[in-house]
């Protein structure tokens, strides 16, 4: 593998340029219009434009991509996450091209990414699923009879897609018709599938994810697990690592149910496993079939480049560690910085003036941000992130504090003041939120 197209944008571009320049393989940027002089841009090795600012005729856009790799002739895809990571019609048109889709095979994305094979495959590989119906419901009425069964709340889930689109909870058969249309309809709009399923509403659960890696030939091991649950309107922002409030027994069951599933698809790649866990109960929620936003928090404590061990997998070199040599230590905890107004949530894009980041022991920070950048109206808020890696939780709060108040950005309005006051609340402290 000797030159490797990024077909994504931003921070997550720049990493996979910088394990490439690592590891001495030519980068080649796929970039929008709009992105012509992003950071990830400048420290590409070489650059082609696939089409005008939105996603849709760009990022999103499987012919400008593939073509894209073969007019460079470039060995392999890297598709970041959002956009096409997550494509099995990507995976399919790499292997009709001759190109490696450095991520699992398009059969695994195609399975996983329906929401209901994907609890089914979890339940047959003996990892506990969301109490809810084993297949889509075709109806209102249908609905109601599952939600009798496993007992209200319930939340009704589109089988396809992400980001919190297609969900709606449900608090009796009175309010079943609407939500079941509204859904239905959101889900068909954004994904071409209207299919919903049922699963119990459960409260006061920890969401946990176990980030696995997997040789696509059965073998798999885990880089143990992050704690994604202080999200808003479903959108992660800030993960941690270990995770807080799970105890030792549960946690090794964790892994050793997210290992037995990546062996069950014979995963390749990286991926994350996500549960719902409340004191030694979890369940299964969903896989996401590719590099997570907030893998630099497992890197942190683990001492590991994911990206460098997902181009191993692609050559077909196999795992780099074994699982007995796998270690975790101390603490890392991540704090997305999205240019965006902290009491509405939505976007605030503008031109970068000035810009401090934070430094020093135990911080990381992953960013295309430069003064002079104009932050586009096109794609996700999200234009840092923040580690801080300590020996132990409280010190990798005040270190995160300490990095949170060192951090300028103005030009544009970010969120940085919001963490601040969340990560000074007594319910943070306590893990509660």
């Amino acid at each position: 593998m000797r030159r490797v197209l990024i077909a994504n944008r931003g921070e997550i571009a720049l990493r996979v340029i910088r394990t490439c320049r690592e590891q001495g393989v030519t980068s080649v940027l796929a970039h929008s219009e709009a992105d012509a002089d992003s950071l990830a841009a400048r420290q590409a090795d070489e650059t082609i434009c696939i089409g005008p600012p939105p996603a849709l005729k760009s990022y999103l856009h499987i012919p400008s991509v593939v073509g894209a790799a073969r007019a460079f002739n470039c060995d392999a895809i890297h598709p970041g996450y959002g956009f096409l990571s997550e494509s099995g019609e990507l995976a399919r048109a790499c292997d009709e091209a001759g190109v490696i889709f450095i991520g699992p095979k398009a059969a695994t994305l195609e399975h996983m990414g329906d929401k209901i094979k994907a609890r089914q495959t979890a339940s047959e590989a003996g990892v506990p699923v969301i109490p809810g119906s084993p297949g889509a419901v075709e109806s209102a009425e249908q609905a109601m009879a599952m939600a009798g069964s496993v007992g209200y709340p319930v939340l009704l889930k589109a089988a396809m897609g992400g980001g919190g689109i297609g969900i709606r909870p449900v608090e009796s058969d009175k309010a079943m018709a609407r939500l079941f249309a509204e859904a239905s309809a959101e889900a068909a709009a954004a994904f071409g599938d209207g299919r919903l399923y049922v699963e119990k509403r459960l409260t006061n659960m920890r969401h946990v994810e176990v980030q696995i890696m997997g040789d696509g030939r059965g073998n798999a091991v885990h880089l143990f697990e992050r704690d994604c649950s202080l999200q808003r309107r479903r959108q992660k922002l800030i993960e941690e690592a270990p995770a807080v409030l799970v105890g030792e027994a549960t946690r090794k069951k964790l892994h050793r149910a997210a290992v037995d599933l990546a062996r069950e698809l014979k995963y390749r790649g990286a991926g994350t496993v996500e549960f719902l866990v409340r004191g030694e109960d979890f369940h299964f929620m969903e896989m996401n079939a590719r590099l997570q936003v907030e893998h630099g928090v497992t890197e942190m404590i683990t001492g590991t480049d994911l990206v460098a061990a997902q181009l191993a997998v692609a050559r077909g070199d196999g795992l780099p560690w074994a699982q007995s040599t796998i270690t975790a230590q101390g603490h890392a905890m991540e704090c997305r910085i999205n240019a965006e107004d902290p009491v509405t949530a939505m976007p605030a894009p503008g031109t970068v003036r000035e810009l401090a980041l934070p430094s020093g022991p135990g911080v990381r920070v992953d960013t295309g941000l430069f003064p002079g950048l104009e932050i586009p109206v096109w794609y996700d808020s999200l234009v840092a992130k923040i580690v801080a890696h300590h020996e132990t939780r409280e010190q990798t709060k005040q270190r995160m504090l300490r990095s949170l108040a060192e951090t300028r950005i103005t030009g544009v309005t970010v969120n940085t003041a919001m963490h601040e006051t969340m990560i000074e609340t007594d319910r943070f402290a306590e893990a509660t939120v």
